[in-house]
């Protein structure tokens, strides 16, 4: 099978590729530093599998480009890296198309044996971190996610907010987004509106709140 790796650290990249080549059944044959490479790699090679790190700052996290790789590529399975202080989000990188996620620690063992599972069509959760699945399910299930900013904001709303709240101007903000600064400042507005925030401070105050910074 060929796969293709994704994690802000050359490090993780080069240990993961190495355990995974060894395989007899497994080629890596890309890899990339954030989302937006990783979504360049998906297209240009079509792998089965797409080991994804959650968060890879500063560029595009995997929250962000597991919706649109899933959409554009369905073929391709998503199996998410992640740490413990990333369980608020697993539930919504499911929803949006991942296969199943690991822990960066888990044994090299475990790793090939979610990759196999993701690729037969199944879906890996590791133990230690089901129970914060179910809970995170069971909320959302109950409140119907009115305060969820998943549910309000769009997916590029998603990628200025916490662009916003660090103090990025809208032309920085418009040239890692690749638009216009029109564009930029029509879904500040949006944002703002959908949100019912009042200024800049308010944004920062909601984006620490929600957890949003680690985009």
């Amino acid at each position: 099978m060929k796969l293709v790796i994704a994690d802000d650290h050359a490090v993780v990249r080069s240990g993961f590729s190495m355990i995974l080549n060894y395989q007899s059944d497994m080629e890596v044959v890309a890899t990339a530093a954030d989302g937006i490479e990783a979504y360049a790699m998906v297209g240009k090679h079509q792998p089965d599998v797409l080991l994804l790190d959650l968060s890879m700052p500063p560029g595009e996290s995997g929250l962000i480009a597991t919706g649109k790789i899933s959409e554009d590529y369905p073929d391709t399975k998503i199996l998410i890296l992640t740490m413990y202080d990333d369980e608020e989000y697993l539930f919504h990188v499911l929803k949006n198309g991942a296969s199943g996620y690991i822990l960066k620690n888990a044994p090299d063992e475990e790793l090939v044996s979610a990759i196999r599972t993701v690729y037969s069509g199944g879906t890996y959760i590791h133990p230690k971190m089901a129970t914060s699945l179910v809970k995170e399910f069971v909320k959302n299930d109950g409140n119907a996610g009115t305060d969820d900013p998943f549910k309000i904001l769009s997916k590029r709303e998603l990628e200025i907010l916490p662009l916003v709240a660090k103090g990025y101007g809208n032309k920085e903000i418009a040239e890692k987004l690749f638009i216009s600064v029109k564009t930029v400042e029509a879904h500040k507005a949006k944002i703002m509106e959908k949100l019912s925030l009042k200024n800049r401070p308010e944004l920062v105050e909601y984006a620490l709140k929600k957890k949003l910074l680690n985009f």
